[in-house]
């Protein structure tokens, strides 16, 4: 059985991020996955890379050793046969929750030699998927689409073939009435909500399922 490691790197388990990540989790429990779920925000205490160097020392080369709310997520994915990751779109990039595994997830395998480059760590299939309240087709003009593609590259090089999934102007609150927000549509944003998120949430899944099944 195919073991699948799901990342939810937003605080709100519910909304946009989580919601997506746990539909692809779905897919891959469709198709006869073990799915094992983290809520970043939900972890005890975690950080970045702490710039202690171990990872590149034997007997632990390759492998990031601090002990925090990330270590079993690190090695839960080691042991995994695909990786899913969310995370929002904060300020023009990832959340600080994803930063920190991703800072974790990809140094430790860099060796700093000439000859081999990377660890010896065996790649697996990662879906990548970000969500933001920036509609996707401003993404090149406003040069988040440069942003999500070095994420990309990188979970490409260290971690295995990747996938990116973009759900953009997506709600942000349930209630937009709360707020004295003058440069949103609540009706449209509603809308969009209702008739294009589901259609996003079957893509996750697809994807999800499609890990499982086929790889890439």
């Amino acid at each position: 059985m195919k073991k699948i490691v799901v990342v939810n790197c937003s605080p709100r388990t519910s909304m946009n991020t989580g919601t997506l990540v746990r539909e692809a989790a779905k897919g891959a429990e469709a198709e006869g996955a073990q799915v094992q779920v983290f809520d970043l925000y939900r972890l005890e205490k975690v950080h970045g890379c702490m710039s202690c160097f171990a990872c590149k020392l034997a007997p632990n080369e390759g492998k990031c050793v601090y002990k925090d709310g990330l270590a079993p997520v690190l090695e839960a994915i080691r042991e995994a046969d695909g990786l899913i990751i969310g995370t929002p779109n904060y300020l023009g990039d990832a959340s600080a929750g994803f930063r920190a595994l991703y800072e974790r997830l990809i140094f430790q395998s860099l060796t700093y030699r000439k000859e081999p480059q990377r660890y010896d760590i065996r790649k697996i299939p990662v879906l990548f998927l970000m969500t933001s309240n920036c509609p996707e087709e401003y993404y090149p003009v406003v040069g988040y689409r440069k942003t999500v593609k070095a994420y990309q590259k990188a979970l490409n090089d260290a971690v295995g073939n990747t996938k990116l999934m973009i759900a953009g102007d997506t709600l942000q609150v349930k209630d937009y009435s709360r707020f004295n927000w003058t440069i949103f549509n609540p009706a449209a944003k509603q809308e969009r909500h209702e008739t294009v998120f589901p259609k996003e949430q079957k893509e996750a899944f697809a994807l999800g399922a499609q890990m499982v099944r086929e790889g890439w």
